[in-house]
């Protein structure tokens, strides 16, 4: 396989950015760097040949090579809503592995039973954060199909986000035969046809376990793929397990709170890794996140610089419905341009339905922003409604005592509060608990991904059916 052209990468070559390292160049930009590192990393790691021999062929990732081997100890399917899925731990009864070093390229994948995994204690991503992971939905429609959302896009980032943090390149479309191989063994026995409206988490994963505590672009990679039990989204938990009562879902159900970020602390920055699904870019965030939510918060909004740009909300993508004005109706959120928001696939399918089926309603706009021009909006009231959105948004409900019942999880969220430099911005919710912008959208969405719409988004998967 060809090294991989990096969207929007510096035209520098290899030999360029080596003469800058060893020779500074005031004149060429962090993210030049940044970008041409990446492309000679893609160019080290690519498993189409060796370094030594050119001429040498490696092996590439293969799905038509996956060997099988059926978990003879299966467990049983926990209830919908039970205490085990919501501990968000139990896993079905098969992962997939596939291991890849410089010299070899990618071995044969393995559908083996899901299991722990075996490192060193000098593995390179227990010292240097060198893993990249994806997270995405199998869904059981109410037609009793299996359907992934937009896979495709899922696999392209994860290619994006291995070789930003130099691990090895692959084929999406490989990485996403294989997805589709592991739901479609375990897919029919976890998401059986009895529980329409259901679904599955998948955490596709790579991380460098060579056995070498030197600090270098890793010689072994480890790529595994896993499916986890997850709550519904649209239920509350009390004591009992699930708590179906509608007026408590009406009333106590809350839109999200978030605690605007302060000056001193930043998740990305223009030039980094903001863009890539990486882990760190969630561990340091963490300290944060436990401050907001013990002062009451469900997640922060990361605003970034002294103008207090805007650019994500937790670990989900942002955006606010305002008017302008001159009395224009806007969905906005923040660019790709800086590599400082990750590129969500929810963010990407809610832009595009709203350029499809809202055109005539509102203009789609990405652009910088900041929180002073969200304050204003609100002051104003131009502000109409604001939401997060991605694959797993939390927030936090309440019982009328004001007592944490649990977080709940939607892939779209609206915002009902923003705390910005001590003042409360109340969030407008013209449908009750969401805004009717968020609700279509949410609406739309969920209609494709249980297949109530037919749409090419809507990826059907064919189930295996398992020897006895």
């Amino acid at each position: 396989m060809a090294p991989i052209a990096i969207q929007n990468a510096s035209e520098l070559t290899s030999t360029d950015f080596k003469q800058i390292i060893t020779k500074p160049n005031p004149s060429v930009t962090t993210m030049e760097l940044t970008n041409t590192g990446i492309e000679d990393t893609v160019e080290k790691t690519a498993p189409s040949m060796t370094d030594n021999d050119p001429t040498t062929q490696v092996n590439e990732l293969d799905a038509s090579k996956l060997i099988f081997e059926r978990n003879k100890s299966p467990k049983a399917v926990p209830e919908p809503n039970s205490p085990e899925s919501w501990a968000q731990n139990v896993c079905t009864d098969h992962m997939i592995t596939c291991s890849w070093t410089s010299s070899a390229g990618w071995s044969a994948p393995y559908l083996k039973p899901y299991g722990p995994l075996s490192l060193m204690p000098t593995a390179s991503v227990l010292h240097y954060a060198t893993e990249c992971f994806e997270g995405l939905k199998l869904y059981r429609g109410y037609d009793g199909k299996l359907r992934l959302f937009r896979p495709d896009r899922n696999s392209r980032r994860m290619l994006n986000s291995a070789t930003r943090i130099a691990l090895p390149e692959f084929d999406p479309k490989e990485l996403q035969k294989l997805i589709e191989a592991l739901v479609a063994t375990d897919g029919e026995k976890w998401l059986p046809k009895s529980r329409p409206g259901s679904f599955l988490y998948l955490r596709p994963t790579m991380i460098a376990n060579d056995n070498h505590l030197g600090v270098r672009i890793p010689n072994e990679a480890l790529l595994y793929i896993f499916a986890c039990i997850f709550p519904s989204f649209d239920t509350g938990r009390g004591t009992a397990g699930l708590d179906a009562n509608p007026a408590f879902r009406e009333k106590e159900r809350l839109g999200l709170k978030l605690l605007a970020s302060k000056e001193d602390t930043v998740r990305a920055w223009p030039g980094g890794f903001g863009f890539a699904k990486v882990g760190a870019n969630y561990g340091p965030s963490l300290i944060a996140q436990g401050e907001a939510k013990a002062r009451g918060f469900d997640q922060v909004l990361w605003l970034l610089g002294k103008e207090c740009d805007v650019t994500e909300a937790g670990a989900s993508n942002f955006f606010v419905v305002w008017r302008t004005r001159e009395g224009k109706v806007q969905l906005v959120t923040a660019p790709l341009g800086d590599k400082i928001i990750l590129d969500g696939v929810t963010r990407r399918s809610v832009l595009e339905l709203a350029r499809d089926r809202l055109s005539g309603q509102l203009e789609v706009v990405e652009r910088r922003y900041t929180m002073c021009e969200v304050e204003e909006a609100v002051e104003e009231g131009r502000l109409l409604e604001a939401f997060a959105a991605g694959t797993a948004v939390r927030v936090m409900s309440q019982n009328q005592g004001g007592n944490l019942l649990t977080n709940l999880q939607y892939f779209i969220a609206p915002v009902a509060k923003i705390n910005f430099r001590g003042t409360d911005l109340e969030i407008p919710t013209s449908e009750g608990d969401s805004g009717k912008y968020a609700a279509a959208l949410k609406t739309w969405l969920k209609e494709i991904m249980y297949g109530q719409k037919q749409h090419e988004w809507g990826v059907v998967v064919e189930e295996r059916q398992l020897d006895a």
